[in-house]
């Protein structure tokens, strides 16, 4: 598969998934329709999270996400005040959210946001929340894997973006692995080798970061099997997307198993989606849901300046070996 394939499959799979999630958010499992009739545009009867958010429309994982790949891109290097700058924008001003419509915020994100606006620095505003283990870093983290190569620096960029909304150790972790394993996908591993090459990875990147790698022990617990619940919960989070990779074969089964799981549908299909698109590519996606995605021009321009940086970067290397 081409390399641009799975890295637009990884947009484009988090967007979708997010959106497919969103109508369904905070439903039990059992509350939910039957897997067939998961889609954006739920079936007759079924009341919708959001009554006035059109189908395809992806939520605050989505916009948040397009924010740190749009200052990746600007900057040209991950900036912790150039992204919360945009993140701030997104909050008040609806900045990369579809039709600029802020309709769900975490409660940690908005605090944290706030604080940012009021002149608290960034890092601080991370920890407005200490013991705060939500999930809203990770929903937004998969850019830094699509513009990293090297491991060390990815990890360091995933663990500080989490700094301006959820600055908890615990979700740096869950930021770095998540990152490690779609790097891997990238680079052609199956779901299961990816997952443990890069446990092994960050074990070793945390040998001399004890408080790092105590919670990756204890509260991510990587050799247990990969099992969750679709909960807000960052570890649990993260552990329900690994377990579904592990036990889907599609794209479409992926994202749907994610949003049956109930609870945080948009989030769990969000991170799940991000990883299923770089593992199917973007022709792994239905084509239906790809037609269905709002403003998905804005998500394509700014794909065309990821993939033109990359082949940059690899043209210039190049020049200079």
């Amino acid at each position: 598969m081409l390399e641009r394939d799975r890295l637009a499959g990884g947009l484009y799979g988090l967007l979708i998934g997010d959106a497919l999630g969103v109508p369904y958010e905070f439903y039990g499992a059992e509350e939910l329709p039957s897997y067939d009739e998961i889609e954006m545009t739920p079936p007759k009867g079924f009341q919708k999270t959001y009554p006035r958010v059109e189908a395809g429309t992806w939520s605050d994982d989505g916009a948040q996400a397009l924010c740190l790949l749009d200052s990746l891109l600007g900057e040209g290097r991950f900036s912790l005040e150039k992204f919360s700058d945009l993140l701030l924008s997104w909050y008040e001003e609806g900045t990369w959210a579809v039709g600029n419509d802020v309709f769900d915020v975490g409660n940690q994100t908005s605090w944290a946001l706030l604080s940012y606006r009021d002149g608290v620095s960034a890092p601080e505003c991370g920890m407005v929340k200490p013991e705060g283990k939500g999930n809203g870093a990770l929903m937004r983290v998969l850019p830094v894997a699509l513009w990293h190569k090297d491991k060390k620096a990815m990890v360091a960029d995933a663990h500080d973006q989490c700094l301006i909304t959820h600055g908890h150790v615990c979700n740096q972790v869950c930021c770095a692995l998540y990152c490690l394993v779609a790097r891997a996908l990238l680079e052609g591993m199956e779901v299961h080798e990816a997952i443990s090459e890069s446990v092994s990875s960050l074990r070793e990147i945390y040998k001399d970061m004890p408080e790092y790698e105590k919670e990756l022990e204890w509260s991510v617990r990587p050799d247990l099997p990969w099992e969750g619940e679709g909960t807000g919960y960052v570890v649990d989070c993260l552990r329900s997307a690994f377990m579904i990779l592990e036990q889907t074969s599609t794209y479409e089964e992926a994202v749907k198993k994610a949003v049956l799981l109930g609870n945080d549908t948009d989030t769990t299909a969000c991170v799940t989606g991000g990883l299923a698109g770089i593992l199917y590519g973007l022709e792994g996606i239905p084509e239906r849901w790809l037609a269905a995605l709002r403003e998905a021009d804005k998500v394509e321009e700014l794909f065309k300046r990821l993939w033109e940086h990359i082949c940059s970067v690899r043209l210039t290397g190049a020049l200079t070996e």
